[in-house]
């Protein structure tokens, strides 16, 4: 990692390298004084030249389903279009495009169908409490294993303190109090 720090650059800032380039500065210039991605530099462009001031403010994120995402990435195999003029005519990040070419390409348009799920798996959590009550039986013997399981632990405990005190009468110094 560099020890540069990563600046945001905002709309009033990405406004301010537009108006530069419009100007006739180089994108390379501009990112070696300012710190932007070249990358980012050719799409803002793009997009200003596109939309306008609109261009460069911050986009929704599109929820893409099955049929967009077919529709971007046959237009990109049938049409030959760059995944940056994709993303530029559907909104959809050039990444995430990416994503789906491979996709489309290891497994067909199958592939692009499948959605991976969120969050944790299930199982994973907590037990969940049992909803229906515990025979007089069963709540015995859940106290019992509770009450064996203290009691190892106490157990633990006094050997481990023990074994201190006995570590600290060698070296000659007392127990402590607490």
């Amino acid at each position: 990692m560099s020890d540069r720090k990563q600046k945001k650059h905002g709309y009033v800032e990405c406004l301010k390298y537009m108006h530069m380039i419009k100007e006739g500065r180089s994108i390379h210039s501009i990112h070696v004084e300012y710190g932007i991605n070249e990358d980012r530099l050719h799409v803002l462009w793009n997009q200003y030249q596109l939309r306008g001031k609109a261009g460069l403010l911050k986009k929704k994120n599109i929820k893409a389903d099955y049929a967009l995402k077919k529709k971007i990435v046959l237009d990109i195999e049938e049409n030959h279009v760059t995944l940056h003029a994709a993303s530029l005519k559907y909104g959809a990040c050039s990444q995430r495009i990416s994503i789906w070419l491979r996709q489309y390409r290891t497994g067909g348009l199958a592939a692009l169908n499948s959605t991976k799920r969120r969050g944790r798996p299930p199982g994973m959590g907590r037990p969940k409490k049992n909803s229906k009550p515990l025979t007089e039986l069963e709540r015995l013997r859940k106290e019992v294993q509770e009450l064996k399981t203290e009691n190892a632990l106490l157990k633990k405990v006094r050997a481990l303190v023990e074994e201190r005190n006995a570590r600290l009468r060698e070296i000659g110094q007392g127990p402590s109090k607490n």
